[in-house]
């Protein structure tokens, strides 16, 4: 059943719903049209919008640096695997008179919230944000659609290492920045919304202790290309041997010592054996050290990326997962939503969590189910 409202001037006929019909719903958990795209950069020279250009997109020569290193590689791709994998919900308060306390009520998410930037899937968008905070302690979404109540509808991820902010230098950023220049254009901050770790981005932080694992990798990487003798023949008495004559004699040498068991020299000649081992070539304890440097650079358990920390253990797959989560994700989960709680992005009183809860059930079902058995990884067999 419905009824007419009478016709005023500059006003059009229309009808409301009564009865049952006729309920109230949080405005919060509503997401209206979308009227317009967010506007706000001008173009210094470049008559496109650098926001559509992709070739401008460029993630840094310091984060390239960075994960040619196989352990940051690995700790970066562990921790965007779980932020990937955890939706985002939506809750309001409510005060409860019983207990005295506020409340968490579940709403209905906004239109965008599984799908904030509908070009690419939410998977692939949280794991480059956490990359961007990761390496640089900050990440930017660009608005590029409102709603008619005036709160953002749509996304575009633009890589932290593409953005210059004139009033923010860095390393460590204290406020959101109000001078935001993308490929040469300034943006307007108002249509950005900019994520702030608590966490300072690790090519910042720990510049000497990247460089010096890439110097441990270039050294291995030369040692292995490079073949040393078993052995070195050396003249210690007679007449000067010329160069042409001291490679016959190690040619023959060599050569007896395939052919035979026992080498025969005279008494001007000796062998010393190389004192070089794969372990001294390859310097893997100089590597195992840089590799558990660079996990606690990361805050991922060390046992996770391949690297022994020599305590013997019992570790289940479910706590190393949950270790892996509350140690090295949860940090910049929060961060993520927390900004995505703010006024310039949801309405007053309402905000959004990352369903961590799921991913942990998860866990605890796969240890669980029959012929699984609990405590039976150690941290050595793990790495």
């Amino acid at each position: 059943m419905s009824r007419a409202v009478p016709h005023t001037p500059g006003r059009k006929w229309h009808t409301t719903a009564m009865g049952i019909f006729n309920k109230p719903v949080t405005k919060a958990a509503i997401s209206v049209p979308s009227v317009q795209a967010a506007v706000g950069y001008a173009p210094a020279g470049n008559s496109r919008n650098p926001i559509d250009n992709f070739y401008n997109y460029q993630e840094g020569a310091a984060r390239q640096r960075a994960m040619t290193i196989a352990t940051v590689s690995r700790s970066r791709d562990l921790l965007a695997s779980v932020i990937g994998c955890m939706p985002l919900k939506m809750y309001g308060e409510v005060f409860d008179d019983a207990s005295g306390e506020m409340e968490e009520v579940p709403l209905a998410p906004r239109s965008w919230l599984r799908q904030p930037d509908p070009a690419v899937t939410f998977n692939f968008l949280m794991a480059w944000t956490l990359d961007d905070l990761l390496f640089y302690g900050r990440a930017f979404w660009y608005i590029t659609e409102r709603t008619q109540d005036g709160f953002p509808s749509k996304f575009q991820r633009l890589p932290a290492g593409s953005i210059t902010t004139l009033d923010e230098q860095g390393p460590v950023f204290f406020h959101p920045s109000k001078s935001i220049s993308f490929a040469g254009n300034e943006l307007d901050y108002r249509n950005v919304v900019q994520f702030l770790s608590p966490i300072q981005g690790i090519v910042y932080s720990s510049e000497q202790t990247i460089t010096t694992a890439l110097k441990i990798e270039q050294s291995r990487y030369k040692n292995a290309q490079s073949s040393l003798p078993s052995g070195v023949l050396k003249q210690t008495g007679g007449e000067p041997l010329s160069a042409q004559e001291l490679s016959e004699i190690g040619a023959a040498f060599q050569e007896a010592r395939l052919t035979s068991q026992t080498a025969v020299l005279n008494e001007f000649l000796t062998y010393e054996a190389s004192t070089a081992t794969p372990d001294k070539m390859l310097m893997i304890e100089s590597a195992q050290y840089s590799a558990l440097d660079l996990a606690r650079l990361c805050g991922v358990p060390p046992y996770l990326v391949g690297v022994s920390t020599g305590a013997y253990a019992y570790t289940s797959s479910e706590q190393s997962r949950a270790d892996l989560y509350i140690f090295g994700v949860k940090p910049y989960a929060d961060c993520i939503a927390s900004t995505l709680s703010m006024n310039n992005v949801l309405p007053r009183g309402t905000y959004v969590k990352f369903d961590s809860d799921s991913y942990l059930e998860e866990n605890y079902v796969a240890d669980n189910m029959p012929g699984n058995s609990r405590n039976e990884n150690t941290q050595e067999s793990l790495a």
